[in-house]
Formats: C-alpha cells, structure tokens, sequence
C-alpha cells in the first residue's frame, strides 16, 4: 500500500496565498466542524451530567437519608440504656427477687407509664415503643408495659429469647414477628447493689409512621425510603405503602427509579438481612434534560455563526499585524536563543514561514521548562521526605492545627500517645478530643497569644503545661509548645507535645525523698569524722537538748567511737546507748567515700519496760505454776520423807534401849549414830529439792549437767510412779552432759513433762504401761526425751496443744506446755512432740550446749 504524505504538498500550495484569504476559508471551516462536533458530543455530554446529578442526588439522598436512620436508631439505643440505668428502675428492683424456675404471674401496666419507667420517649420525640418488657435471666416476662394497641406477639410473650437480648452489652436487633418488622432494643438491669436482675426489652413496630419519624422532614415528592429484605428482594416497609407496596418484588421499579440499597450495619443477631433502599424518580431528569438540549441547540447554532464571524475578523486583524510582532520574535529569538532568522517577506504566508522556526524554539522552551520542572520536582521530594522522616522519627507529638483548631495532621508518636488511629482524629476538635476539660482555656488562650504575638511581630510566649487525655480515658500531663505558620491566606498551628509524665514522677520522688528525713519520727544525724554534726532532722531536738549539744555542736565521747569504727571498717554498727534514763538503738551507717557516717537512733526505752515487766510476770506465772505442780507431787514428797524420818526414829529408839540396858557397844552404838546423820542428810535434801522447787528466787543460769537434772526430776516421780506400778527406764548418755541454764525452771519443765507421761499411762492397761526418759547428744544440742506408751494425742488436740489454757484434764489450768514453752524459748531451746494415737507420746526437749550457749 502506497502511502503518500500530503502536508508537504499542502504547505505549498498555502504559501503564496494571502493570510486574510486563509483566515477566512479557516474560520468557515472550522465553525462547520464545531457545529457538527458540538452537536455529538454536547448531546452526550447533556445525558452524562443529567445521569450523574441523578445519580449524585441518588447518593446524597441515601447517605442523609441513612445517617438519619442509623441516628434514630442511636437514639433509642441510648434512651433504652438511660432507661435500664435509671435510678427510679434500680430502685424499683432492690426489693424484688426473681427465683430462676419460679412459677409466676407478669406484672401488666396497659395503658399507664408504671413509676419506674421515666418519660425520655416522650421527651426525646420517639416513635412510642408498643411494648417495653422487664426479663429474667431466663428470658420470662417479668412485666409488661402496652403503650399502644398492638397486641404482644406470641413469640415473645413465651419470652424472649437469648439471641434477642444480652446480659451486660445494649443490643438492638431487627426481627419479624407475626408478619410485622420490629426493633427490639434491650440492655441489662441491675438493682442498686449492682446485681444483675435480667433485661429491659424495648419493642418498637417499624412501619410508614417510624420511617417518616427517621427522616424528620427530608421527605421529597421525586424519592421514598424502604426496607427490603436482602434475600428474596422485596419491599417490607416503605415511606408511602400506597404506591411502593410491602411485599412487591424491587424490582418492578427499576424502570421508573433509579435505586440504591445499603446494608444496616451494627445489629448482629438479627433475624433480618435488611437494605436501607433509597429510590428517586427518572421522570423529572429525563424532562429537565429535553429542554435544555432543544435550548443548547438554538444557542449552538447563534454561538457557532458569532464564532465564524468573530474568528475570521480575529484571524483578518491578527494576520495584519502578524509580521510586526513575528519580527520582534525572531530578533529576540536570535538574540536569547541563537536561532536563525527565518527571512519572513511581505505577501506571503508568515505563518508557514513561521512553523520550522516554531518548532525549534517550542522545542528549546520544553527542554527549559521540564529541566526546571525536574530540578523542581527533585527539590520539593527530598524537602517532604526530610519533612516525614522528622516527624516520623520525632519521639515527641507533632499535631497540625487548622485556624479553627481542628486536625489537619499528625504524626505516629502522636497516634501512639494518645491512642487514636489517624482517621479518627483528622477534622476532629483537637480541644474536644485530645485535652482536659480543664486544660482547654489554656490551651485556647495560647493559640491567641500566639497570633497576637505573630500580628505585633515579636516572639511569641507559645510553651506551657497542659493536662492532655488518652483515647481510654486516661489523663496525662504534657509540654506543648504552639507554632503559628501562615500559608497564603491560611494560618495553621503546629504543636509539639511532650509527655512529662515520668517527670512529673521524678520531681514527685525527689520531693518526698526530700522531705524523708525531716518527716521521720525518729532521729536521724549526720556526723564528720571529726564528731561534728552535719545534719540533724526536727525528731533529733530531745536528744540534742540531752547531750547539751546546740548547731555542729561535737557528738558524745561513746556515740563518736562507734561511729568512726563504723567509718574506719566500712561496715555498718549498731549500739545501745541510755541518757537521762531513756534507751536509744542506734544504726551507724558509714558512706564512705563521701566521707560522714549517717546515724538513725530509735528510743526504745518503752520496749525495753516492756520486756523487763514481760520477764516479771513470766516469772511469777512460773512461780505459780510450780506451786500448783508442787502441790501435785506433795503426796509422794511426803512420802518419801517418812521413809528417812522413820529411819531415825528406829536408829534412835534402838540406841536409847541400849543405853538404859548397858549393853551397848560403842562401836556399834557410834555406827547407828552415823546412820541416823545419813538419814537426816537425806531428809534434809528433799526438803532442799522441795524448797528449791517451791521458793521464788532470781533467774540464775549455771552450767549443771542434763543427766544429773534428770535423774532428780525421777526422784521428784518416784512415789507417783511406784502407785502406777512401774519403773522409769532412764537411758543416759555416758560421760556429762553440759548446758548453760535456770536449773529450777529446767527441772519444772522435764518435772511437767513426766508428769503428763503418768497422767496419760493411767488410761491403759498396766501391762502396757512403760516409761523412759533418755538424756542424748545430738550435733549442738543436749536432748531430754520423755516417751510414753499411752492413748496417743488425737490431731484436733495436738492443734492447740500449746495454747495458753487448753486442758483435756478435768482438774488442769492448761498452763503447763505454754510455760515449758516459754522457758525453753528463753534458753534458746525448743520443745518437739510426737505423738501416735493408740501407741503413745514422745516430749523432746532440746538445749543448746554450754560449749556453744552465750554465757549470761
């Protein structure tokens, strides 16, 4: 195929031919290829407007008439919680129990508000619910409130069931009942205590009346509102039933309505798929459209002969002065460019002339320009990325503000602190939504001080504190420094906030640590090597007063030798010092390399009464309780009295008889005489060992032997176990056993031990009754240990063995353990039991050694 290239032909033919000629064919021309080009695509361009107002009013119809239902929906949802929340409510259901399972009778209010049920519908301006139901947890109905004349549905006056209702979050859900849409709203009650009751269920009908009460006046004569089921299509309920019918298929209205449907977000648990269908009438755009395009046309056509006309005299115009204003060009063309004259003449076509010449300089003006607009576009790139590299890196808040203070801009620090995404806080009141309410006027009147400052030119005072609020809810202080910038005829505000909460922490501790030494109650010094105080808190006044010490005073000889020790060693020290009769307990704390020693006293005078007037009374109850075991084993000491007594008075009566006779030998007369001493000495020491145990003497520890103390605490038994009719199997360790103790009390404790033992042998059989008392070494303890083969200790007796006053014996004090107790605790010993019910009991009493007891 031969391709033949006609501009080359055509340029010329047209350059000898005069410009006002060309100027005319063109004009012709060009207005006829107007017309014809106009009137296609001015036709369509008509239809495409008129279809996309259509279709835009389409859309801002259902958005509006959309926010508006999902609004009026709010709206109940929030009076159905104000309700459930009501103090009137709670109040109401404080006295009532709901039993689960009950058999009952609801309660019904036809036609009255019953006292629990405030008038926020009214108020509100609602759509009246036809019922508002209070449920159990079970979903029964426990009262009925019929404000109109619908009856109950059936399925809900069986009760309403889980999926319908919630125990702690509103729920507001679309379901059909007896072939009529409802909106059941519900949310959990409580009585006052905060318990959960159940439910209040609000039942509202959806018809032609709560869909024209929804839009509140946006209703137009070109559109209508219905709910469509989502799954078969058809209309449920319409803002004008008379001609969109319930239950006819949408779409038998596609034809005349142009229709868009919104799914109903937010009611889980629906029954229903509902669509917000929005519908507004082709009749009137198509009309509208008619006209003007038969107007457009009449106008089309006077245009496009003022458009011949006017062209072709502008052209005419042009053209003659065409070669002035050309020359002009090529000689500054020449003179800027370096390009060529292109040699225009008179008479011929400069336009042609002109095209080689224009084509070079367009050429050189593009470069230019895109090699500007290139090293342009490279600058204000590498500007924003350093600009979003700062903000993204900033470790503080960086929020931009508009002239009306709402968010115009932030960066991720800012929607990390406070807890927004960035589409939740763009156009939003930065006031409202991120700061304090009382935080606000000081952030306002920065913003003024700020343009203020801007208008008079000086440096604005833009810093402050403010008290900013998280998306939880959440408080915390920020800095915030304001910069105004001003853009054109807009002034926006940048602000820089940084969190000082962990400051504000720090500045808190330093003022209570601050504060710690002048706030304790009891003295704290700070004292040089040299003895002079450094620091005294007020706690330290008496004992200053006391040492007759005033300012750096020197510190007492005793306290100054401990706390250089303390200083010298490193380590910390403690003391006990008395002035004026008051005890102090001293820790001397060295701080080394700072070079002074920290001393904390305590006045522990009332602690050391305490414990001596505590020592006190423990003796006398050990007094007391010796007595009363005295008094116990006075019977077998009496006996074993008579025996040496009765001894003497036969050695004695038998020496006299012999005298009166004169038969008696000396010898054998000196020998019974040493008897009768013998027996004498033995009298005289149990009455010792009775004395000892009875007597009230001072505490005094000596170093005795643990087989000796036990040996004489069997003496003490003898008579006891001689009734029992038995013997005291002793097992003794050979060789001394040595502690360091209160050789009465000792003996109290092993004399109660085997006391106990006897007491407890006398419940079983004598076949089975055995006694044994062991003395022992073990590691650093001497041990005593008193088993028995009685009836055991039961567990709920061994609990409170020790408790002061808990006996099983019908004539005990229950004094006896507790005291033993406390005597071996004050020897830095310990009593051990185990015990077997049905085998026996075994005491062990453990005493430090005296090679490792601190002597006292």
């Amino acid at each position: 195929m031969i391709r033949i290239d006609l501009k080359p032909i055509l340029f010329r033919l047209l350059r000898g031919v005069p410009m006002p000629v060309i100027s005319i064919l063109v004009g012709l021309a060009a207005g006829l290829l107007v017309w014809g080009v106009l009137e296609q695509i001015q036709s369509e361009q008509i239809g495409r407007i008129f279809g996309q107002e259509l279709e835009t009013r389409l859309d801002l119809r259902s958005r509006e008439s959309l926010m508006r239902f999902d609004h009026y929906l709010a709206q109940y949802a929030a009076t159905t919680r104000l309700v459930a929340k009501h103090r009137l409510l709670a109040e109401h259901l404080e006295p009532e129990i709901w039993t689960l399972g009950e058999d009952f009778t609801p309660r019904l209010y036809p036609g009255e508000r019953p006292p629990w049920l405030p008038d926020f519908l009214e108020r509100d301006g609602l759509v009246p619910p036809s019922h508002v139901l209070l449920v159990d947890g079970e979903g029964r109905l426990r009262e009925i409130h019929a404000d109109t004349d619908i009856p109950l549905p059936a399925e809900i006056a069986a009760g309403v069931e889980d999926h319908l209702r919630h125990d702690r979050e509103i729920r507001s859900i679309f379901t059909v009942l007896e072939d009529q849409v409802f909106l059941l709203v519900s949310d959990a009650v409580e009585d006052r205590q905060g318990f959960v009751m159940g439910s209040l269920v609000v039942l509202i009908p959806v018809d032609q009346g709560f869909l024209v009460a929804s839009q509140r006046g946006l209703l137009a004569s070109d559109s209508a509102i219905a709910l469509v089921d989502a799954d078969d299509q058809r209309v449920l309920v319409s803002l004008d039933p008379d001609w969109l019918t319930p239950g006819s298929p949408l779409s038998r209205w596609r034809d005349a309505y142009l229709i868009t449907s919104q799914s109903l977000f937010g009611y889980e648990g629906s029954d229903l798929n509902l669509l917000f269908t929005t519908l507004v009438s082709q009749d009137s755009v198509d009309r509208m459209s008619r006209h003007v395009r038969i107007f457009e046309r009449r106008q089309r056509g006077i245009a496009a002969l003022v458009f011949i006309g006017a062209f072709t005299l502008v052209i005419y115009l042009v053209s003659a002065r065409l070669n002035k204003v050309l020359r002009r060009l090529s000689g500054f063309a020449r003179q800027a460019l370096g390009i060529a004259d292109p040699g225009f003449s008179r008479g011929a076509n400069q336009l042609i002339l002109l095209e080689d010449w224009v084509q070079q300089f367009t050429l050189l003006v593009l470069r230019a320009r895109e090699e500007t607009s290139r090293r342009h576009e490279i600058a204000m790139r590498e500007s924003e990325a350093l600009k979003a590299a700062v903000m993204e890196a900033s470790l503080d808040s960086i929020v931009t503000l508009d002239r009306h203070g709402r968010v115009r801009e932030l960066n991720p620090t800012a929607e990390h602190t406070f807890g927004y995404g960035r589409d939740q806080v763009l156009g939003e009141s930065f006031s409202r939504l991120l700061l304090a309410g009382s935080a606000r006027s000081n952030f306002y009147a920065l913003l003024r001080e700020g343009r203020r400052a801007q208008r008079e030119g000086r440096e604005p005072q833009t810093r402050s504190e403010l008290l900013a609020r998280r998306a939880d809810g959440t408080r915390v202080p920020m800095e915030v420094s304001v910069v105004p910038i001003q853009l054109e005829d807009e002034l926006f505000h940048t602000l820089y906030l940084h969190d000082i909460t962990k400051r504000k922490e720090r500045d808190r501790e330093i003022r209570g640590l601050a504060g710690f030494a002048s706030e304790s109650p009891h003295p704290m010094l700070r004292v040089s090597p040299a003895g002079h105080l450094l620091y005294t808190n007020r706690a330290s006044e008496p004992l200053l007063r006391m040492w007759g010490v005033a300012g750096e005073g020197p510190l007492p000889a005793n306290w100054l030798a401990l706390a250089r020790e303390a200083l010298a060693e490193g380590h910390q020290r403690e003391g006990e010092f008395e002035c004026d009769g008051l005890v102090y307990s001293s820790l001397f704390a060295p701080v080394s390399e700072l070079g002074y020693v920290n001393i904390y006293a305590r006045d522990i005078t009332a602690v050391r009464r305490a414990e001596q007037e505590l020592r006190r009374h423990q003796a006398e109850l050990v007094h007391v309780c010796r007595l009363s075991t005295m008094g116990e084993v006075a019977t077998g000491m009496a006996h074993e009295l008579n025996q040496p007594l009765a001894a003497i008075v036969n050695y004695a009566s038998g020496c006299s008889r012999r005298l009166r006779q004169g038969s008696g030998d000396p010898e054998e007369l000196a020998q019974a005489m040493d008897r009768i001493g013998s027996q004498a000495q033995r009298a005289g020491e149990i009455i010792r060992r009775l004395r000892g145990l009875v007597g009230k003497q001072a505490t005094v520890r000596v170093q005795v032997d643990l087989n000796h103390m036990v040996a004489e605490v069997s003496a003490f038994a003898e008579f006891e176990i001689a009734k029992l009719g038995l013997t005291i199997e002793l097992d003794l360790a050979v060789g001394e056993i040595p502690v360091r103790v209160d050789l009465v009390q000792i003996e109290q404790v092993l004399l109660n031990l085997v006391r106990n033992a006897l007491d407890a042998l006398e419940e079983v059989p004598p076949h089975r009754r055995r006694l044994t008392i062991r003395g022992r070494r073990e590691g650093h303890w001497a041990v005593a240990t008193v088993g028995d083969t009685g009836p055991g200790i039961p567990p709920e007796v061994m609990a409170r063995l020790f408790d002061p006053f808990f006996t099983t014996k019908i004539n005990g004090m229950g004094m006896g353990l507790p005291i033993s107790q406390t005597i071996l605790d004050n020897h830095g010993g310990q009593l051990r039991v185990d015990s077997e019910p049905g085998v026996g009991t075994r005491f062990q009493v453990l005493l430090p050694l005296a090679s490792e007891a601190d002597p006292v």
